[in-house]
């Protein structure tokens, strides 16, 4: 009898040690100058979400020094199958895809592939002859005028090229995304570059910070670039050198079972699952790979990518990027006449694919001058703070974006956990 309780036991941590595996590490918090306490009020703060049914499921992690001193799994990837979130679930990432992208491109800037500067249709022609939209007739017809300048690929990746999203926006411009055809899915690349080349560009190169399908381009260039298509790019230049097993525009359907489920949140009925808007499929190799949004992940994974960035451009022995180049990245690009993003008004720079803080206290007054970060629609975050040497992560999938204030509240948890030294 004892000795098949023995066997269980042993069983039993066999198994927990097992279920756990596919997670890193957890460091003692106290080892890099951050509170147990401080991060068990962080957990307590997202269980609620899930104790209340406000949220599936979802993953935070922080690391500090690199080392992650903070890992955890809420709720389920599944509420309807009553399936837990795993330490390998696999979220959709949508915008995080846009470093990724970044990164991808500067190591080619690195080989010497292109420069900063230079134009865009120097690559992709049909960019050439860019027109401004300048004002709309009462009979619908679009009056534009020849672009000030050629588009860059600085202005691709700060977001002054001129471009938009035709979802995120109601202008004369977005209107024409819908109307010809930029926002169809099922486009040859070529094909749905042509299309966007076509229609006039919402302001002057480099007059303005619109959110936009720019990253989509830089997407291509890498294509061009690299004489690679972009998923096989990224593949053997970023995922297998950084051990990113569960990253990619499309997965298996085994990885399949780990994606989590899409949910929404309804006025009368609450929490309800919901179809992927733009992405219906992940099982399915698309027809072009979005280089702005296509990407599924898991948590360690996009940890291992945000903490090469970190390392800058480093982790365990594989180097993608030399440090000066993610400084580089990491520093503010606008012209002083765009006054930052979101009209200024929260403090915020744009590197090259970051957001970069420059103003901590319309930030909410947590955090550091010269941290950089971005998100995904589907409440995703990731941010990584240089002073503090800080990386932390925060994954669901709950639309719409920002229905809760899952971001500024893992931000004051995360700096909140730090002990003053």
């Amino acid at each position: 009898m004892k000795i098949r309780v023995l066997l269980f036991l042993v069983f039993a941590i066999a198994g927990a040690q097992a279920a756990r595996a596919s997670g890193p590490v957890v460091a003692d918090p106290a080892s890099v100058g951050m509170s147990a306490d401080g991060l068990e009020a962080l957990r307590a703060h997202f269980q609620h979400y899930v104790d209340e049914g406000k949220l599936s499921g979802l993953t935070t992690l922080v690391a500090r020094k690199g080392v992650v001193v903070h890992f955890e799994t809420y709720g389920q990837a599944d509420k309807q199958a009553g399936k837990a979130v795993a330490d390998d679930a696999i979220f959709r990432i949508y915008s995080m895809t846009k470093p990724v992208t970044g990164v991808g491109l500067m190591m080619l800037w690195e080989e010497g592939k292109f420069k900063l500067d230079d134009p865009v249709a120097k690559y992709i022609p049909a960019f050439a002859d860019a027109r401004v939209f300048k004002a709309q007739g009462e009979d619908g017809t679009v009056e534009t005028v020849p672009a000030n300048r050629q588009i860059t690929i600085r202005d691709l990746m700060r977001h002054t090229a001129g471009l938009t999203y035709g979802v995120f926006g109601d202008t004369p411009v977005d209107k024409l995304y819908q109307k010809n055809g930029v926002l169809e899915a099922g486009l040859s690349v070529e094909e749905w570059m042509g299309r966007l080349a076509a229609q006039p560009l919402l302001y002057q190169p480099g007059d303005a910070w619109v959110y936009s399908f720019a990253v989509d381009v830089q997407g291509r260039l890498i294509e061009i670039l690299s004489g690679q298509p972009l998923d096989v790019y990224f593949r053997e230049r970023i995922f297998k050198p950084l051990g990113m097993k569960d990253t990619g525009f499309y997965i298996s359907n085994e990885q399949a079972k780990r994606l989590v489920t899409m949910y929404q949140v309804k006025k009368e009925e609450g929490l309800v699952p919901t179809s992927d808007p733009y992405f219906p499929d992940f099982t399915k190799k698309p027809s072009n790979f979005s280089g702005g949004g296509g990407l599924v992940s898991s948590t360690i994974d996009y940890w291992r990518f945000a903490q090469m960035v970190a390392n800058g451009g480093e982790l365990d022995g594989v180097r993608l990027l030399q440090e000066e180049t993610v400084a580089l990245m990491s520093r503010d690009h606008l012209p002083e006449r765009v006054n930052g993003i979101a009209g200024g008004k929260r403090g915020l720079g744009f590197g090259l694919d970051f957001a970069v803080v420059k103003d901590v206290a319309k930030q909410g007054g947590y955090g550091s001058v010269g941290e950089f970060f971005w998100g995904g629609m589907a409440n995703t975050i990731f941010w990584i703070d240089p002073k503090e040497e800080v990386v932390a992560l925060l994954m669901t999938n709950i639309l719409p974006s920002n229905v809760y204030p899952l971001r500024p509240e893992m931000h004051k948890y995360v700096y909140e956990a730090i002990e003053a030294d």
